[in-house]
């Protein structure tokens, strides 16, 4: 069977908990500060309206989106490469797992947006099947029909071939890997600014950049864990709040601002919280779940709801009710069952070595 070399040792706590927290932000931020604002018409939102904070959700809240990004890449290597000794785990095993993790919520999310009322221009044969194959981000518009938001995971799908390919190398290829990701993933970026979000190389391009700054961050987190906490928390904040200028927010935020909050967030106690935790879990089934509510609410209200400030609340309260509750019952009732199911017709338990322990990532 085809193997890929994993540093291991004693059994690693795979588990970050102040990442999960952090992921659980990231995916509100995206599905309640910046996709929310479509549910209303145009012109209801005045500029500066609710404040410096919630100008910056309606503006750069797509941008947490590259802070997924990050975090996976530091956190498949930390739960692939973390260790002291070499052990070993297959491709297969990486594959499974990671189709058990993505692919069930995706064609659930799928199917419904194929039958709801609230279908979007380019729906069509062609962008289902690459939503069927996960490549929609791949092929425009396939990136920007049916759920939306499911564009990021055909991109990380490919950093996760990337990385294995790096793994089967052992070190030497997973470190060249990794370093022309990176630098492709930092050209693009700089190639297809302002247009981030709507082209597929750009798309391409945040998703290697983000990844594999994750990844070189865990390759130097024992550099980085000198740096004041003080020192990380200035650096986060000022990345977030400076102008990008002509240059795309994605390069400040996904080089500085997201690199210094994870560690940060590796650091605050806070960020384990049960509450985060909690939204940790839940974060993929929030981030699917979220904009077919969206494209419904815009549906039904042709063209937008309009209001007070009261009723606009109103909305984004209910909203984030409505979504937390969904994904609340998708992760308990759907996402655990259909993750051990789906691994256990494709891996059974007999013929797994051992490692599979990272499929839970």
């Amino acid at each position: 069977m085809n193997q890929i070399a994993m540093q291991a040792g004693s059994e690693p706590e795979f588990r970050l908990k102040g990442l999960d927290g952090l992921r659980g932000i990231a995916a509100c931020v995206v599905a309640f500060g910046f996709h929310a604002q479509f549910m209303f018409a145009q012109g209801v939102f005045t500029p500066g309206a609710g404040g410096p904070i919630a100008q910056w959700l309606r503006d750069y809240g797509w941008t947490a989106v590259d802070l997924f990004f990050v975090l996976s890449g530091f956190v498949f290597a930390h739960v692939y490469l973390a260790s002291e000794r070499y052990a070993r785990i297959s491709l297969r095993e990486f594959a499974v797992a990671r189709i058990a993790r993505l692919y069930p919520l995706h064609i659930a999310t799928l199917l419904f947006c194929a039958v709801a009322p609230a279908a979007l221009p380019n729906d069509g044969p062609g962008a289902f099947i690459a939503h069927l194959l996960m490549v929609q981000a791949l092929f425009s518009p396939a990136g920007h029909t049916f759920n939306g938001p499911a564009w990021s995971i055909s991109i990380e799908a490919l950093c996760y071939l990337i990385f294995a390919a790096g793994l089967w190398g052992q070190w030497r290829a997973l470190r060249l890997y990794t370093a022309v990701a990176l630098i492709a993933g930092l050209i693009g970026t700089l190639s297809f600014a302002p247009e981030m979000r709507v082209t597929v190389g750009a798309a391409i391009s945040r998703g290697l950049l983000g990844f594999f700054t994750g990844q070189v961050l865990w390759l130097n987190r024992a550099r980085f864990a000198k740096v004041p906490t003080p020192i990380l928390a200035i650096v986060a904040i000022s990345a977030i709040v400076v102008d990008p200028g002509g240059f795309s927010a994605v390069i400040p935020l996904t080089l500085v601002a997201w690199p210094a909050l994870l560690l940060l967030a590796l650091r605050l106690p806070a960020l384990s919280a049960r509450p985060l935790l909690w939204l940790g879990d839940r974060s993929y089934a929030i981030y699917l779940l979220h904009m077919p509510l969206v494209d419904l609410v815009y549906y039904y209200s042709r063209g937008g709801l309009d209001g007070s400030v009261a009723s606009i609340a109103s909305a984004y309260l209910g909203l984030a009710a409505i979504t937390l509750l969904l994904a609340d019952v998708a992760w308990r009732r759907f996402e655990l069952p259909m993750r051990r199911r789906v691994r256990d017709a494709l891996c059974p338990p007999e013929r797994r070595d051992g490692t599979h322990v990272a499929a839970e990532f």
